[in-house]
Order: C-alpha cells, then sequence, then structure tokens
C-alpha cells in the first residue's frame, strides 16, 4: 500500500466517520458536530497552534467532503447533503486555514556559501542583487528577478531554489501566491488533475466527495450501478481478487458493479476507426480523449490544437452510455484512482452520476464496517478484451489502438508517440505539430504511470502497473475486435463521439 501520511490518515478518517454516519442515518446536528471532537481530541497529536485551529480546518474539510461552500454552518451543510444537493463549485478547493503561507523567496543562499574568492554569483547577476554580508553572499530580493543564474553559478552548490509543494506539483501553474501568501487557484488554468492536492503537505487541497448523495441513493433502494475504472485491479489489497470488490460493493448497497475495460473496448474500436478515417487524409494526427485533465490542458493551454482530440467519448462515458441504454432510471457511479473524471461527469449530467476515487471507495467500506478481502470469492470472468484492461497503465491506449488498427486497417501505419505528465504532453503535442517527431498517433496522461499512477489510488503505481499487467495478460488473450460482437450487442443505437 501507499505510505499513509497524517494528511492521508486524516483525510481518509474523516471521510469514514461522515460514510458510517450516513450509513447509520445519523449524520444530523449532533453527531456531525461530534465528529471534530472525535477527530481532534485535547489529548491528540497536535500539527497547528491549538486545537480550535485544528478543529476549524476539519470542519471545512467536512463541509468539502459533503459536496458545499465553506460560508454555511455545519449543520446546515450537512442537512443539504443528506437532501441530495451539491454544491456548484470547483471539485479542487483550497482551504484557507490549511495553507501555511508557505515562503515565496524562490532562490536562497545556504550556510554552504563559503564567501568564495571567484564570486561567481555575483558576477553572473544581471540586476546586481547580489552583495557579501557578514561573510556571506546575501540575495536583494527587492531586486532579484528569480533568473536563476546565480544557482547555476555557484560552485558549492549553496544557492538553492525554494518552491511551493502545490506549484511544483502544478505543470501548467495554476497555482499562485495571493498578498497574503495562501496559495489560490486559477480555475482558467486548472484542470482538476489533483497533482497540487497530493503535493500539499499540509492538506489544504481538497476536493468535493458525494458519498454522502451517493449512499443517500443507495438507501432510497435507487439502482446504482458501479463502473470500476481499469486500475482497480491490486487496489484494495495485493491478494484481494476482483471478484471480491465487486461482491463488497454489493455488499454497501449498489445494484450492480460492471467494468469501464469493457467501455474501453468500445473507445479502442472507436478511435481507431476515427483514426483509418481522418489521419490519413489530413496528413496530420490525432491524440487519445480518455484522459479528461489532457484534454482540458489542450483545451486551456493549447486550443489551436483541439482539433487533433479525437471526438470519441471516454471509457467511463460509454461505459455509462450503455447502462443508461438498458436501465434509463440507473445511477452510474464512476469508481477509479481520478480527480478529473469528476469534472469530466459535469459534462455528462445524464450519463455520469456520481465519480468516487478508490480512497473515497475505501473510505465506504471502512464506513459501513466490512474489508473487501474478507468477500468469499464467487465466479469471474471480465468482460473485456486483454486491450481494455491494459487501458490504466501508460501506453495501454496507444497499443489497444495499434492492435485494433492492426486488424481493421492493416495497411495502416500507426507511428505512436505518449507521454506522461501534462507538461511533457504539452511538449510533445507541439513537437509533433512543428514536424520535429515523427507520429501520428498520440496518447496523453496527465498522471505518470497513467491512470495508475492517478490522486486517488491506494497502491504504490509501479505495484498496480505490473498487477493490471498480469490481470490483462491472464483475462482474455483477444483484443477488442474479436470482442467486437459482445460490443455490437450492447451498443445498439449509441452514438460513441462528442457533440
Amino acid at each position: 500500500m501507499l505510505k499513509e501520511t497524517e494528511v492521508v490518515k486524516i483525510r481518509r478518517k474523516v471521510l469514514s466517520e461522515i460514510a458510517k454516519l450516513t450509513f447509520a442515518g445519523e449524520l444530523d446536528k449532533h453527531n456531525i458536530v461530534d465528529i471534530l471532537d472525535g477527530i481532534v481530541t485535547e489529548d491528540g497529536p497536535r500539527y497547528r497552534c491549538c486545537v480550535h485551529k485544528e478543529r476549524a480546518i476539519v470542519k471545512d474539510r467536512v463541509k468539502f467532503i459533503m459536496a458545499q461552500p465553506l460560508d454555511i454552518g455545519i449543520t446546515e451543510a450537512a442537512t443539504n447533503a443528506l437532501n441530495g444537493q451539491i454544491a456548484d463549485m470547483p471539485i479542487l478547493n483550497i482551504m484557507p486555514e490549511a495553507c501555511d503561507q508557505c515562503p515565496i523567496d524562490t532562490f536562497f543562499i545556504t550556510n554552504a556559501c563559503r564567501n568564495c574568492v571567484a564570486h561567481n554569483c555575483i558576477a553572473s547577476c544581471p540586476k546586481r542583487a547580489i552583495t557579501v554580508v557578514q561573510n556571506q553572499a546575501y540575495i536583494d530580493k527587492t531586486r532579484c528577478v528569480e533568473c536563476g543564474l546565480c544557482k547555476k553559478s555557484c560552485m558549492y552548490g549553496a544557492i538553492v531554489e525554494i518552491t511551493r509543494p502545490c506549484e511544483r506539483a502544478c505543470d501548467i501553474g495554476a497555482i499562485k501566491a495571493d498578498k497574503e501568501r495562501r496559495a489560490v487557484i486559477d480555475y482558467d488554468k486548472c484542470v482538476q488533475c489533483g497533482g497540487c492536492k497530493v503535493a500539499c503537505p499540509f492538506g489544504a487541497i481538497t476536493e468535493q466527495s458525494f458519498i454522502v448523495q451517493l449512499i443517500q441513493q443507495m438507501k432510497a433502494n435507487k439502482r446504482v450501478y458501479a463502473i470500476l475504472a481499469p486500475a482497480f485491479i491490486s487496489q484494495f489489497g495485493m491478494k484481494v481478487k476482483p471478484i471480491q470488490v465487486i461482491n463488497a460493493l454489493k455488499k454497501i448497497g449498489f445494484y450492480d458493479v460492471q467494468e469501464v475495460s469493457f467501455g474501453a473496448d468500445i473507445v479502442t474500436l472507436e478511435e481507431a476507426k476515427e483514426f483509418a478515417g481522418t489521419v490519413p487524409e489530413k496528413q496530420a494526427f490525432m491524440t487519445t480523449s480518455c484522459c479528461p485533465a489532457f484534454v482540458g490542458m489542450v483545451n486551456n493551454h493549447l486550443p489551436q490544437l483541439k482539433e487533433y482530440i479525437s471526438t470519441t467519448v471516454s471509457p467511463m462515458v460509454a461505459s455509462g452510455k450503455v447502462i443508461k441504454e438498458a436501465d434509463p432510471e440507473a445511477v452510474v457511479v464512476f469508481i477509479g484512482p481520478c480527480v478529473a473524471k469528476k469534472m469530466e461527469a459535469r459534462q455528462y449530467p445524464d450519463i455520469i452520476d456520481f465519480v468516487l476515487t478508490f480512497e473515497e471507495t475505501e473510505a465506504l467500506f471502512a464506513g459501513y464496517g466490512i474489508s473487501p478481502a474478507d468477500m468469499i470469492e464467487t465466479e469471474f470472468a471480465t468482460t473485456a478484451s486483454r486491450d481494455g484492461n491494459a487501458f490504466a497503465r501508460a501506453g495501454g491506449v496507444v497499443q489497444a489502438v495499434i492492435d485494433a488498427a492492426e486488424k481493421l486497417a492493416p495497411d495502416l501505419q500507426v507511428k505512436p508517440h505518449r507521454a506522461e505528465g501534462l507538461q511533457n504532453c504539452k511538449v510533445a503535442l507541439l513537437q509533433m505539430k512543428a514536424g520535429k517527431i515523427d507520429a501520428n498517433f498520440f496518447e496523453g496522461m496527465a498522471c505518470n504511470g497513467g491512470c495508475v499512477g492517478g490522486p486517488g489510488i491506494l497502491i504504490d503505481t509501479r505495484v498496480s502497473t505490473k498487477a493490471v499487467d498480469n490481470f490483462a495478460a491472464s483475462s482474455s488473450m483477444v483484443n477488442a475486435v474479436e470482442n467486437q460482437k459482445a460490443i455490437d450487442d450492447s451498443k445498439k443505437d449509441i452514438h460513441w463521439h462528442k457533440k
């Protein structure tokens, strides 16, 4: 499992407590306030100045977990959540009280400075911002333009570059410090990838959760379907079998559980057909469309390249469409490693009703009082192909499309390229557009390792990548084209492309 920092422990404890109270029907005025006293005790560990600030931060966290704004009381927030209300606000939010207002001085001269004779730092500074004070180099912040030349020139490595963890984690520059040195998110740039949430060591960045609203749907006996992302393999324990996870989900109230890897097979075929029908004729290239953070990065930061994104919907949306076609009254819940999927779901409100991360799902199990490891093992056979099950790891999508294209259009040459991390994706796309990379099909993934490296995972990316590969290899040796009949049987008259 991933190392549980104190930030992670607190977040998961709050999630589990809220799930527990909601399942028990006790998320009322009295019990919601008791969460604060139960999590932050007088004799418990202290991370801030006093117990009052600790509880204020937990109160804010509780509101966001219930998908409510900070400017209302906690009891009103609980009432709204129990009534199914979800606040109209961004998925990722910063809790001002929790932000430590990290220093914003980028370059800092350490005690390793020897006040050498060469003074390369002084000579390299274009603004003459460096002088010697008390036998050590000193940077005048009123003159410094943070060019970094001093750091590069220091032979001792005595000058270090300090950036906020949240800023460093954001490849697209969507987080900056305000006048009070608190972090703020520029939502015109943000793609809700969740990298900043994972990076913040103070737990000041959190996300909207919908566990209260979802539990209420299950308690109302709605037909709630869980669609499991291909990355779910091994997430709830290396020895936990897929059928045990499925049985655990049914135990807590899900009506049925289906694999998004089947939707990945649909996407594979549609992207292969779209590639064959457009790229050779236009002598251009096409990108994948399954990662919403990657698609958001192109739309927000490289709008001139929007035309190259595949119009095929993501596996999540494809899976949801199949279920809604068969059962229009279904409540569809995507369960996966991704925070950006919550943003994507808002674009398809008639198809995807809720999105949960694996972390939130683990909290549901804990709140209900069960563990997937304790579930019985029954018969299980994946409905997806080898390629569909491999979608979760980096390179899985591009390999699936190559395999499908070889069968659909044997004469068509697919020249793939892929990148992980939004900055790497941005650079690669610009190079492809400029003709510096000889490729005509691009897989873009916001998270390192692909979906298995998302912000909502429970297990190390390297371990889960191996587990996904093993499951894909053992589950089915066919590819998406050979799974065509099953797809056609489910497809009917569904449209698989974005409007």
